[in-house]
């Protein structure tokens, strides 16, 4: 993919980093993620269908607040919204657990720019034997 940034073309590009790598070294420090909020929420809506979810879970509040089981139908439509609300807040770490669990998403979001992956500095990294 993507090698060390050419000095030539001014372009400040991001080596690539294989799923494998990213998942081996992100415990001992060995990456930076940045995870962009603006990008996230659309993506983790999407990926996870959760405007489908909160839609048919207000839906069934409303009609049992129709047919008369008022305080049920309050409580599913008060879920749905804070559900809702709850992954939109969360998005930046839905993105960053579903990336490390899955190699397709990890290509996406790295690809698509709602996330960014950048080595750290050498003397940052905590190595195994020095973690407890």
């Amino acid at each position: 993919m993507s090698s060390s940034p050419d000095p030539a073309s001014g372009a400040d590009t991001v080596p690539f980093i294989a799923h494998q790598e990213f998942c081996a070294g992100l415990p001992f420090g060995r990456f930076r993620v940045v995870v962009n909020p603006a990008l996230a929420r659309p993506y983790v809506m999407q990926r996870t269908r959760m405007t489908a979810v909160a839609i048919t879970v207000i839906g069934l509040g409303a009609a049992l607040a129709l047919a008369g089981r008022a305080w049920a139908g309050v409580a599913l439509v008060a879920a749905g919204i804070v559900l809702n609300r709850v992954v939109r807040h969360q998005a930046g770490k839905i993105v960053l657990h579903l990336a490390l669990n899955d190699a397709a998403v990890y290509r996406d979001v790295t690809s698509g720019g709602v996330m960014e992956v950048r080595r750290t500095a050498p003397d940052a990294v905590v190595e195994p034997a020095q973690q407890r």
